[in-house]
């Protein structure tokens, strides 16, 4: 017996298609035929809010692909056959990632889900401290506008940065790798804050919006007299600095958490338990800040997932960097030891840098780079030590795969299980994850590679539950 389904539409049809209901065969597999929408997007056009969105949904936006149209003068059962499919109506639309925030979209089991590309270190500080050329030096370009004035950079300048590792030449020596591959860690040059800037002073409101999409901040503050770069405090002072910014930051933070904690209140009120547990969450955080103190130092023990998901900007790690004049760049100097004193008192790491001289350096060539730096007492670049800190920062490790193609380095969070490890790689190797063949550096360069690790029964088989370490050599066996 043929089977027939009726199908009423949710919104008013077009002139060219008034039937009061469509016929259709059961065995046919219908999309859209007619221009519609979505139960949720029909509730906003009965209430009348979507006329008053720019870009928002009216009953004439197009539902449908470039077909449905003409499906809709046909008769029923050709309307049918045509089975036009819908697209997402416009205010239904993801909206695209903020500069910073990057993303990558992929098809996993029928579904698409938002992953993040990698690890952000966003550099902060008041304007004409050096971010700008610390940026240029940190991505080798002259993108970022290192001009003498406040505000030369409004737009976030974003960055991917080698990691040094030179452990990777050793397995790429012992493994023959016709090519070595590191692994790298994002920089975002985000405009300079003043003091007033959580009330939108300056450039405040962008600038607290960027900061809010970094995963890390890299506090860049001025340790360096100079009458022809210009202070917007007038005068040289890198923990009042500090302070500024800081300050700005937990006002912006209380103030989302005020917000925030209003309807939470009622919701809590009506016996909601995780509005309750937000509450509980956000008081010693609301506390820490009316006190004058950065939220992560109040984060509960086990609560840190929790936390993060409130987007404060002070429970992100912070790293100061100390920028000093071409002379102290070795040693530091008088003002760079008050950042330092500062950094260890919050247990926070502090790097002394001299952007002149990291921006001398990345225009040399690689081979007169070793040489300018013996010639200052450098044993290895301020950048390399900033990137190296900000990786450590973000509690990054990194495991290397290598072979006669490439030696490679990839970067996971401390704690990664070996399927999540392999997924870093291929979302494949996660899902059809069997077991890791692993060899740790050491052993790998002291037997001068696979065979010998082998041979002497330092190559393990790990299973599911391993704990990937910082230098394990890993080769994922799958199936798919």
């Amino acid at each position: 017996m043929n089977r027939r389904l009726l199908l009423r539409p949710l919104v008013p049809l077009p002139a060219a298609c008034k039937a009061p209901e469509l016929a259709i065969e059961s065995s046919t597999i219908i999309v859209a035929v007619v221009e519609t929408v979505d139960l949720a997007t029909r509730e906003v056009l009965l209430r009348g809010r979507a006329a008053r969105r720019p870009g928002g949904c009216s009953p004439s936006s197009p539902a449908v692909r470039p077909g449905g149209e003409a499906a809709a003068g046909l008769p029923a059962g050709a309307a049918a056959r045509i089975g036009a499919r819908p697209r997402t109506p416009p205010c239904r639309r993801r909206p695209r990632p903020g500069p910073i925030a990057r993303w990558r979209v992929r098809a996993r089991n029928g579904f698409r889900s938002l992953r993040p590309m990698g690890f952000t270190c966003g550099i902060v500080g008041l304007p004409n401290v050096g971010k700008s050329t610390l940026f240029n030096a940190l991505t080798r370009t002259a993108a970022a506008q290192a001009a003498n004035y406040p505000f030369c950079t409004i737009e976030p300048n974003v960055g991917r940065v080698a990691v040094p590792d030179p452990r990777l030449d050793a397995l790429a020596r012992i493994g023959k790798s016709a090519k070595i591959v590191p692994t790298s860690l994002e920089f975002g040059d985000i405009a300079g804050l003043v003091r007033g800037a959580s009330k939108g002073e300056g450039l405040g409101n962008q600038f607290l919006a960027n900061i809010r999409e970094v995963d890390a901040i890299v506090h860049v503050l001025r340790c360096f007299e100079d009458p022809d770069v210009t202070h917007v405090e007038g005068g040289v002072d890198p923990v009042r600095d500090a302070e500024t910014v800081e300050t700005e930051l937990m006002l912006a933070d209380l103030d989302s958490l005020e917000r925030r904690e209003q309807g939470l209140i009622k919701r809590a009120r009506g016996g909601d338990k995780e509005a309750q547990a937000a509450l509980n969450l956000i008081a010693p955080l609301k506390e820490a800040l009316s006190a004058g103190r950065p939220a992560r130092s109040a984060v509960p023990k086990g609560e840190e997932a929790a936390a993060a998901r409130l987007q404060l900007m002070t429970t992100k790690p912070v790293l100061y960097v100390a920028n000093v004049e071409e002379a102290s760049a070795a040693t530091g100097n008088a003002l760079s030891a008050r950042v330092a004193e500062m950094a260890a008192a919050q247990g926070a790491p502090s790097v002394v840098v001299s952007a002149a001289i990291e921006a001398e350096i990345a225009q040399m060539a690689e081979a007169d780079r070793a040489e300018f730096l013996a010639s200052l007492g450098l044993a290895d670049s301020g950048l390399d030590r900033i990137i190296r800190a900000g990786y450590a920062l973000l509690g990054l490790i990194t495991y290397f795969t290598v072979g006669p193609k490439e030696a490679r380095a990839w970067t996971i969070v401390k704690g990664t299980r070996a399927p999540a490890a392999a997924g870093v790689i291929h979302g494949d190797f996660e899902r059809g994850f069997i077991a890791a063949e692993c060899i740790a550096y050491e052993d790998y360069v002291a037997l001068n590679g696979e065979a010998g690790a082998r041979e002497a029964g330092k190559l393990r088989i790990e299973g599911k539950d391993y704990v990937v370490k910082d230098g394990d050599v890993l080769l994922f066996r799958f199936n798919v």
